[in-house]
């Protein structure tokens, strides 16, 4: 028994330091997704900032992580996804303390959008660097994509938890000066850890027309949702943002199909389960991120909860999301990725159902048990989406894939907190609820979809 233990210990702790180093890169990103969110009230005062404002500060950061992924994944087939995880994290860093440092709203917000350049280029070498450690072993790879998954989701879900007494206790600069030490970490874990993926043999030019194109149409996008709120659907900015975005999106898909190194490579959803995965992922992320926003601006300025409640308030959200990545992960590994996606969004789509039911008066603990649902379902389905997702390609172009589908997924984050943000000039109880019902449609719809098309992603590479 001993020289088992000898000889097991070494593995598993190289496992556990291999996941540990990679989950980093994905905690920073994750957490500053959701932390800004509990400091809204107290950026606001402090820099004079309205709701759209505000809701500039949180897509800044999501809209330049988005458009700039898919150059993070490229980056990392073509130099090395440990070297520009690195990068990466460094830029994202530097930006924190400059979000920390900031003294008006112009700061803070191009502060924030470098912010999200450096988790562009962290985030899909992350999980690229990962996929390489265990691409032989289908079981270790899903339940690490798990532990990995499980980890975001904490981060996520402790981000109001930690933001609201950070904010209390330290002020709201202090939520993104804590990225600091954790971004020193992660590198010195990076270069202890983490083996360079080999390149690809042949490494064509970056699509820069592509890249251009993709920020254009998705500022344009999200910038004509958040005006609506304000200014009203027909209002010329609103219809003049949604032109341009219709037409950068037009060409974007024309040069894509017709350059021979695309960055958003179209060939990519000829297979279904690329295709698939990207549709829940924006569902999932449109949805999630829109609810976080509108819940944090509810508590505090319907409920009148201090940041520290409001933090307090989604503590439940945080362990149930962990426990239900966790246990995805083990799922995914015994039974494949299908069952565990398709029944997790089902869940997930009844949550959202159960919370378009809400009222002015609804007590937190009515609240609540109708708010788990959502954790529950979507992080058994997260973990899941993102295995069938690395089993359907080559390990090779694993850092693009993962580009493609968290880009569609940020861009529904962004897109989520507009439209969600956009919605609660209806008034705060009516918005919730239109936004709360069609989440569950669009969530029901993705399960649906996953349930058809995704029949067995460990052979749909072949």
């Amino acid at each position: 028994m001993s020289d088992t233990m000898v000889f097991k210990r070494p593995a598993h702790l190289a496992y556990a330091a291999t996941v540990a180093a990679t989950s980093l890169g994905f905690v920073v990103v994750q957490l500053d997704v959701s932390i800004v969110n509990v400091a809204l009230n107290r950026i606001g005062s402090a820099l004079s900032m309205g709701i759209g404002g505000l809701q500039w500060v949180v897509d800044a950061y999501t809209l330049a992580f988005a458009s700039l992924l898919l150059a993070g994944g490229a980056l990392g087939d073509r130099i090395g996804a440990r070297r520009v995880f690195v990068g990466g994290m460094a830029l994202f860093s530097i930006a924190s303390l400059a979000c920390g440092l900031a003294q008006s709203a112009g700061m803070l917000i191009a502060a924030r959008a470098v912010q999200g350049a450096g988790a562009a280029l962290l985030m899909p070498c992350s999980l690229a660097l990962l996929n390489r450690a265990y691409a032989s072993d289908k079981a270790r790879r899903a339940r690490a994509v798990g532990l990995w998954t499980a980890a975001g989701g904490i981060a996520l879900s402790a981000g109001p938890v930690l933001g609201g007494f950070m904010v209390a206790s330290l002020g709201w600069e202090s939520i993104f000066l804590v990225n600091l030490p954790i971004g020193v970490l992660a590198i010195w874990m990076a270069y202890r850890v983490l083996q360079e993926t080999p390149l690809r043999a042949e490494r064509p030019p970056i699509d820069w027309a592509g890249q251009g194109l993709v920020v254009l149409t998705l500022f344009a996008l999200t910038g004509a949702f958040i005006e609506a709120g304000s200014s009203g659907w027909a209002s010329v900015p609103v219809i003049g943002g949604l032109l341009l975005a219709a037409i950068a999106g037009s060409v974007f898909l024309l040069v894509e199909s017709r350059t021979k190194a695309p960055m958003f490579p179209l060939g990519l959803f000829a297979s279904r389960v690329p295709a698939v995965t990207s549709l829940v992922g924006l569902a999932v992320n449109l949805t999630l991120y829109g609810t976080i926003f509108m819940l944090s601006l509810y508590f505090q300025q319907q409920r009148h909860f201090s940041p520290e409640m409001t933090g307090l308030a989604f503590l439940p959200f945080m362990a149930a999301v962990t426990v239900s990545n966790i246990a995805a992960g083990r799922i995914a590994a015994n039974y494949g990725p299908r069952l565990p996606m398709a029944i997790g969004l089902a869940i997930g789509a009844a949550g959202f159902g159960l919370m378009a039911s809400i009222q002015a008066d609804t007590s937190y603990l009515s609240l609540l048990w109708r708010l788990l649902f959502l954790p529950l379902g979507i992080g058994l389905a997260v973990p899941a989406m993102t295995t069938a997702l690395l089993s359907a390609v080559p390990t090779e172009i694993s850092g693009t894939a993962s580009g493609v589908l968290n880009t569609v997924r940020q861009s529904g984050g962004a897109i989520g907190v507009a439209l969600f943000g956009s919605a609660l000039a209806l008034g705060t109880i009516a918005g919730m609820r239109l936004a709360f019902l069609a989440s569950a449609l669009a969530v029901a719809g993705s399960a649906l979809c996953a349930f058809i098309f995704v029949r067995d992603a460990d052979h749909s590479a072949g």
